[in-house]
């Protein structure tokens, strides 16, 4: 596969680290955590594409549960190795159930970025025409070259978004299978199911400079890896959400600003609800989770955005691990990892209406980084938060927060108690059980 250039800028394709396997000795740790009953059984023969998610775990087994395409007869059964396919096997059958099996890694945007320009539209001549020297920062920007962007995101937007049908199920091959560069899209429809899978992060090739965003202006960008819009009954387990071949340190930067490329991992939002993400690794991204995207859709949100995340990995994450608004977001037994050299904002927002509960959580930070800042608060809402250890230690995340930010008081206490959880790992052992099991490549 090539790498991509863009505007003379390229980034070199290496492979996607993935860790060790599954040490042999360790089955017995994740019976019952990773779908019906018995993942020992799962794990020894049993089709993926077939599991369900088990009964009790997490808001995604709330009423009918999530069984995605796992009724799917034989018709309705793919294997795909390109981009091309997946998107046939995504349209073919209606809301007939499917399953998907992804074999390798498959490209959405093998082509390059340069596929995608619309006639006429010219990145220096974007750069000269919108330099804050000459246009300032008061207006947003417009023009021929601005047109022409547009017109060039819109041509990406087309060939890399997909629309996820209801009862689908899709699964990564052995480890190693996934998508590249592309956003699927969960958008008003019930029951699915995304599994085993590893995911590199969309890069927008064609940013929009916004000279009114902040005080010097900004670069921003679209496609999330995936989106779950106003659906119910999502089941996302034991995949990899990364930037992979493209971090946010290999980006250049104009008018002073990273070209940022990248926007969100996973993102679950207006009126989504019962969603359990378990099992996944989240890798080396900035803007990660997004549980709630407005202050404004409350008339959505309300009563909506109940979301389970369990047994989770968060590694080199610097923001929205979730941010929370509205939900009901339940989060326990994930492991939290902030790595010396990396930037680092805060683990949990808290946000408009939000009730999240973290518990049983661990924490690894660096010297340096205090425990208060796991949290940030953007609005007036309680939560609770307890049994978390930082550091193999027992820690009061409200308490420390509050003492040390004292302009940013919490309240304690999110006024309800989960009840759809499976076994809850002492959080002692969670770094342990967590880093060894989560991810793509781990099922077997």
């Amino acid at each position: 596969m090539n790498a991509y250039s863009w505007h003379g800028h390229a980034i070199t394709r290496s492979a996607i680290a993935r860790r060790t396997a599954v040490l042999a000795g360790c089955t017995a740790l994740v019976l019952g955590l990773t779908g019906t009953t018995g993942a020992g059984a799962q794990a020894q023969g049993r089709d993926l594409g077939r599991q369900v998610l088990a009964a009790g775990d997490g808001w995604g087994s709330q009423g009918a549960g999530t069984t995605g395409g796992s009724a799917a007869d034989a018709a309705h059964v793919h294997t795909v190795t390109t981009w091309e396919e997946f998107q046939a096997a995504l349209k073919e059958g209606g809301s007939a159930p499917r399953i998907i099996k992804v074999k390798g890694m498959i490209d959405a945007v093998s082509q390059g970025c340069d596929a995608f320009a619309a006639e006429g539209y010219d990145f220096q001549q974007y750069l000269a025409d919108y330099d804050p020297a000459v246009w300032g920062n008061d207006t947003p920007v417009s023009g021929e070259q601005e047109d022409l962007r547009d017109a060039s995101a819109d041509n990406q937007g087309k060939a890399i978004k997909v629309s996820v049908p209801a009862n689908t199920t899709i699964v990564g091959v052995g480890k190693g299978s996934g998508i590249l560069g592309g956003s699927l899209q969960i958008r008003g429809v019930d029951n699915v199911i995304l599994r085993n899978l590893t995911v590199e992060a969309p890069i927008d090739c064609f940013p929009q400079w916004d000279p009114t965003d902040g005080t010097t202006g900004a670069w921003n960008s679209e496609y999330d890896g995936v989106v779950v819009y106003g659906s119910t009954h999502v089941w996302l387990d034991h995949n990899t959400f990364t930037d992979g071949r493209h971090p946010d340190s290999s980006l250049p930067s104009y008018f002073g600003e990273i070209y940022q490329q990248h926007d969100g991992l996973v993102d679950i939002v207006r009126g989504a609800n019962h969603v359990t993400v378990s099992w996944n690794s989240f890798e080396d991204h900035d803007k990660t989770m997004l549980i709630g995207n407005s202050d404004s859709a409350a008339a959505d949100d309300t009563g909506k955005l109940k979301v389970t995340l369990h047994h989770n990995r968060f590694e080199g994450i610097v923001e929205r691990a979730p941010r929370v608004r509205f939900g009901q977001v339940d989060s326990y037994n994930n492991h939290f990892v902030v790595t010396e050299d990396q930037p680092y904002v805060y683990t949990f927002g808290i946000g408009i209406e939000s009730r999240l509960y973290a518990t049983d959580n661990a924490f690894s930070l660096p010297k340096g980084v205090s425990p208060a800042r796991t949290l940030k608060k953007w609005k007036e809402a309680p939560l609770t938060a307890e049994n978390n250890y930082v550091n193999g230690r027992l820690t009061d995340l409200i308490a420390v927060h509050n003492a040390e930010i004292p302009e940013e008081t919490l309240q304690s206490g999110a006024g309800w108690t989960p009840t759809l959880r499976t076994k809850v790992d002492s959080p002692r052992a969670v770094p342990w059980i967590v880093d060894t099991h989560a991810g793509a490549g781990r099922l077997r």
